[in-house]
């Protein structure tokens, strides 16, 4: 994406603040620290991610899942256990988890 192009995100934001003034501190909320840690959480959203076939997800939860501490192993494991719930559409989404481990 060029240098200043707005996403489609970035669009429906500006177009609707409200969304994001609602989404924003209920993600917030949940993906702190609780009953699961962070790394937990963020290793079963990139799951999730993988079995909704949801790129942004993906990439989004590669990196905030290496922050929080997960290893390329733990982050491999995560999206076979989507793979094994999602069957063979998720399958196909699990490269992309390894495409990422070497950027992220």
């Amino acid at each position: 994406m060029a240098s200043g192009e707005a996403t489609a995100m970035d669009q429906m934001k500006a177009q609707w603040p409200e969304i994001g003034r609602a989404f924003g501190p209920f993600f917030q909320g949940l993906m702190k620290e609780g009953a699961l840690t962070v790394k937990q959480k963020e290793l079963i959203a990139l799951a999730i991610g993988v079995a909704v076939r949801c790129d942004p997800c993906i990439e989004a939860h590669v990196a905030k899942a290496r922050k929080a501490g997960a290893s390329d192993a733990e982050m491999m494991e995560a999206a076979g256990v989507a793979v094994m719930m999602g069957g063979g559409p998720a399958y196909t989404y699990a490269p992309k988890v390894a495409a990422l481990l070497g950027k992220a």
